[in-house]
Parts: C-alpha cells; sequence; structure tokens
C-alpha cells in the first residue's frame, strides 16, 4: 500500500500574525492642526471679545511670519503671503481647538517697517498695534519673528519695550528666529547669544521651515501657553494625529517676497 504524501511544512505551520502597531503619541502639532479662519478686522474695535487665550504673531515684513503660521498648522494657505510686502492692513484670527469648539486663538498682525508704505499708514498701524498688545485682555502670548540675518531691528525693540509691563505681569513672549536653514552652525550659536540678552528673559528659538527645525518645539510652547494643565490632545478627543509638518507652498520666502498675511482667498 502506496504512502501518503507528506503535507508541506509550510502546511502544518501557521502564519505568525503581524505585530501590533504601536498607538500613535498625540503631539501638539496635531493640535495646531486644527487651525481654521475666524475672523479678520481693520480696527480693533472689530475683533469679537474672546474668553479663550490669545497669541500674537507679529514681526517685520518679510521676516517669515506668514510661512511659520502655515509651517505650525500644516496648512499651505492659512496664512496667505502676499506679494507686496507691507500691503496687508487687517488683524487675522484662528482659532485652534476640536470641530466646533476653541480653546485657543491665533491672531496674526500685520507686518512692519517695510520701507514702500506710506508713513500715515505705518504710523496708523503701529498704534493700533500697540493698543491691540496693551489693551487686548485675553493676550496671553506673542512671538515676534525675526530674520536673524538682520536681528532685532529698532521697531522689534520698540514692540518688546512696549509689552514689558505686560510680561512683567505674566505675559509670555517668543522671539522667533526664522529662516535658520541660512545661518552656520557658529552663526546661529552666536544670534542665539545676542538675542537672549535683547529678548530680557523671554524665549528665543531658531526656526526653519524648509529644514523644519523647531516646529514642534514651538507648537510644544504654544499648548502649554495656553494649556495650564499642560496635558497633550488625545485621538479620542477628536484632535488629528499630526506626526510632521505638510511642506508649506512657500517656504522661507526664497524669492524674499511679502510676507503679511490674509485670509487665502
Amino acid at each position: 500500500m502506496a504512502a501518503s504524501p507528506r503535507s508541506p511544512k509550510s502546511a502544518s505551520r501557521s502564519k505568525p500574525a503581524a505585530p501590533a502597531k504601536p498607538p500613535k503619541t498625540p503631539t501638539a502639532l496635531g493640535w495646531t492642526h486644527t487651525a481654521r479662519f475666524l475672523t479678520t478686522a481693520a480696527q480693533l474695535h472689530q475683533l469679537p471679545e474672546l474668553d479663550v487665550p490669545e497669541i500674537a504673531f507679529v514681526g517685520r515684513s518679510n521676516a517669515g511670519k506668514s510661512t511659520c503660521i502655515n509651517t505650525l498648522t500644516q496648512q499651505r494657505q492659512l496664512a496667505y503671503a502676499s506679494k507686496t510686502p507691507g500691503r496687508t492692513q487687517h488683524i487675522n484670527l484662528f482659532a485652534l481647538g476640536r470641530q466646533g469648539e476653541t480653546d485657543a486663538v491665533l491672531a496674526d498682525l500685520p507686518g512692519y517697517g517695510y520701507a514702500s508704505v506710506p508713513l500715515a499708514d505705518k504710523q496708523r498701524w503701529q498704534r493700533v498695534m500697540a493698543n491691540y498688545l496693551v489693551t487686548r485682555k485675553n493676550l496671553k502670548g506673542v512671538v515676534l519673528m525675526s530674520d536673524p540675518r538682520l536681528g532685532l531691528t529698532e521697531l522689534d525693540e520698540l514692540l518688546l519695550e512696549a509689552i514689558r509691563p505686560r510680561v512683567e505681569e505674566g505675559l509670555k513672549f517668543l522671539v522667533l528666529l526664522t529662516k535658520s536653514d541660512k545661518l552656520t552652525r557658529s552663526e546661529a550659536a552666536k544670534v542665539l547669544s545676542i538675542t537672549r540678552l535683547q529678548a530680557g528673559g523671554g524665549d528665543v528659538m531658531l526656526f526653519s521651515a524648509l529644514k523644519k527645525q523647531g516646529v514642534a518645539e514651538v507648537a510644544q510652547l504654544l499648548w502649554d501657553w495656553t494649556h495650564d494643565n499642560g496635558d497633550l490632545p488625545t485621538s479620542e478627543s477628536g484632535f488629528p494625529d499630526a506626526d510632521a509638518p505638510d511642506e508649506p507652498e512657500c517656504l522661507d520666502d526664497p524669492d524674499n517676497m511679502g510676507d503679511d498675511a490674509s485670509p487665502a482667498p
């Protein structure tokens, strides 16, 4: 009687189960990714009164402000970069938080210092910005963006001086050195040291949209500023997971174009 054929080894062994994927760790970038346009205002009295923390983004035209906001929120044109620096003269608010809820607001203020803007317009917006920074009740922090190749300008230092009384009362502020990919390591170390002295106690960070330098760290800092408990959002809370920001449409103004922000059309 013929022996029955042996079964292949593969048939007698069960295929090992694929290892379970570890759950994604919630990050502050998932929270910043929820940003959406809220409103725009040409005058302070047109801004809505809000009871959630607000963080203002300020800086000289061409400092990379719109690119920074787009990179932090992983959205290509949340803040729209004008090709004519100094043209945009509105305060734009962006809400943060899961759908249907707002737990913080980003305020994008017009860029300042561009030479082609008429002097009267410059002076008017300097007054508007100063009044906003001094009187906005729910203002929790200020992010001042600066091109590290130029350093803090006279206007930057005037702005820091204007908010100093509020800083002494607890207002947070960060000097963000944008376009840091254009610096060598020694240049970056030098400008960090100098800016920390000029900032007088505020945080100072290097930032590059092109190299993703400082993106996660800044997002985490903004979360910490606006949430007293410090707990990060979870997927169950309705926030998207975000491991890294998408490539923004205009990175660090490579053509040295304008960077005043306005809502995308």
